[in-house]
């Protein structure tokens, strides 16, 4: 994802870290939804380097501390356990929307799931309209030029491209979503 406008290895670090996380789960017994999400995160951040390992951490570290104990989580919940990523990864690297990062597909996201649960929308409706924000924003990166990373030293040769990490959150949504309609 990162071979015209970074050092290439973003893909394959995350699907490194993500196969670790998925050898780490099956050691974990219990349905606590904070830990299957803090144990993802602390997975990815022994396995992933660079920025993009400790960032895409924080987003499942910090979700799963709301979550901690729980065996269900509702759409109130997720609303709050993805917000608390998106204050965490801002406080981590600075990033808001417009600067090229996995902001510009998380906060879409999250003012999603927020206003879903505010408005009584059905789980599965809210995830839906979610997904969908998180896309958008992912693909409204192809318009921006990188303020962060490694990228933004290529300043406009930025252009054109997806940033890897918003389309990890789009794909991470849409996951989320495809899984809870079975």
């Amino acid at each position: 994802m990162d071979a015209a406008c970074g050092d290439g290895d973003f893909g394959s670090t995350m699907a490194s870290a993500f196969g670790e996380a998925k050898k780490v789960l099956e050691g974990v017994s219990g349905n606590d939804v904070g830990v299957v999400l803090t144990s993802t995160g602390t997975s990815i951040l022994s396995s992933a380097g660079g920025a993009s390992g400790p960032t895409v951490a924080a987003f499942f570290v910090e979700a799963g501390k709301l979550a901690m104990g729980r065996s269900e989580v509702d759409l109130q919940d997720l609303a709050s356990m993805f917000d608390k990523s998106l204050q965490k990864i801002r406080l981590l690297g600075g990033a808001r929307v417009g600067d090229k990062t996995l902001v510009d597909a998380l906060e879409p996201a999250v003012n999603a799931l927020k206003a879903a649960a505010d408005g009584g929308v059905r789980l599965q409706d809210a995830l839906d309209r979610t997904a969908e924000a998180s896309r958008i924003g992912c693909e409204s990166t192809k318009e921006l030029i990188a303020k962060h990373g490694k990228a933004r030293y290529l300043g406009e040769q930025t252009l054109g491209f997806v940033d890897p990490g918003a389309y990890l959150i789009s794909v991470t949504f849409a996951t989320l979503t495809a899984t809870t309609r079975h």
